[in-house]
């Protein structure tokens, strides 16, 4: 896919994301086993959201970046920020933090990361 298609996807989902954990986190972790229980639970989420907003926010201005070597390095930075987030919540779901929809989290950086990977090689051609 073309790399202004592959941010503006990247942009969305983490977003998207983003905006839930802000808005939504008492609604939102309680789907992936965790409680959020008091109000410094609920601000650690919204401090998250930092992270998630930050990464949407790049992606979404590199959209109209020409400069492949730039590209390149966005792609690769995001593919190893999604192969540590795929690392990070499957031993969150492995030992037992994430229970329920928590499965998915890993499934989410899992692809995430294909296409991170399958991006990152249509760039080095």
């Amino acid at each position: 896919m073309k790399n202004k298609t592959f941010f503006t996807l990247h942009t969305a989902i983490y977003g998207t994301f983003a905006f839930a954990l802000f808005v939504l986190p008492a609604w939102m972790w309680p789907l992936y086993g965790v409680q959020v229980n008091d109000q410094y639970a609920y601000f650690l989420s919204q401090h998250n959201s930092i992270f998630l907003g930050g990464i949407a926010m790049i992606s979404y201005l590199f959209r109209e970046v020409q400069d492949m070597q730039a590209n390149r390095m966005l792609v690769k930075g995001l593919m190893l920020t999604n192969g540590l987030g795929f690392v990070i919540t499957l031993y969150a779901s492995v030992i037992g933090i994430f229970t329920g929809f928590g499965w998915s989290d890993p499934a989410f950086f899992a692809v995430m990361l294909g296409l991170s990977v399958r991006q990152w090689r249509l760039n080095a051609q």
